[in-house]
């Protein structure tokens, strides 16, 4: 993000400090953006999650894997059943993991990863519900899904808008709505999150003397 008339250059800020406080407002400018992406479309993955027989599977590639792991595991913790599949390991025999009554939620930034893709068509034509959560409108992955989560963002927080920054930030904060939302459409209990986390510190305030057993 370079100097704007808001945001003028301060000469006594090194630049490379200067860079920092752009990347925090680039990335806190994405995550305010997506909340009014909350809509129907939104909803309605929520719906289809909460009424699906299976499990949710999360794949990806690259960065957008790695927050699709993250996404994973908060989802799992939180009452929703949910395991990441690597988009690659997919076509090479995971594919077969995803089973009827799951629903595949896809990461790709820009909706065109091929591994990602090949995965979203096997999905397709075995008739599984597929979620895309990418930052294009036009890309295969979007025309791929049902249902389509969209996490676009105006540039990436690094100088050379090229490292995934606040693309991965958007989709992260996308997916923790996504498991907030399903924890009150469920009623998931505190009591429900202590039977999950019975280790560490969250264990230990939950369940420990004083806690909720």
């Amino acid at each position: 993000m370079q100097p704007t008339s808001e945001h003028p250059a301060d000469p006594a800020v090194p630049p490379s400090m200067a860079a920092a406080r752009a990347a925090i407002r680039s990335e806190a400018a994405a995550v305010a953006a997506l909340e009014e992406r909350l809509n129907g479309r939104f909803a309605a993955v929520v719906e289809l999650i909460a009424g699906s027989a299976g499990r949710v599977v999360v794949t990806g590639l690259g960065k957008s894997g790695i927050i699709g792991r993250k996404i994973a595991a908060t989802l799992a913790s939180t009452g929703t059943p949910t395991f990441f599949v690597h988009a690659a390991e997919a076509l090479h025999g995971d594919s077969g993991m995803v089973t009827p009554g799951d629903v595949v939620l896809a990461l790709s930034a820009s909706g065109e990863t091929a591994e990602v893709c090949h995965f979203g068509q096997l999905v397709a034509d075995r008739g599984i519900p597929l979620v895309a959560m990418t930052g294009r409108d036009d890309c295969t992955l979007n025309r791929l899904a049902s249902h389509v989560l969209d996490v676009s963002v105006i540039r990436e927080a690094d100088p050379l808008n090229l490292a995934p920054t606040t693309s991965t930030t958007a989709a992260l904060a996308m997916g923790d709505a996504l498991a907030v939302a399903l924890m009150v459409h469920r009623e998931f209990t505190e009591e429900d999150f202590a039977t999950f986390h019975p280790g560490g510190s969250l264990g230990q305030r939950l369940l420990g003397p004083g806690g909720i057993a």
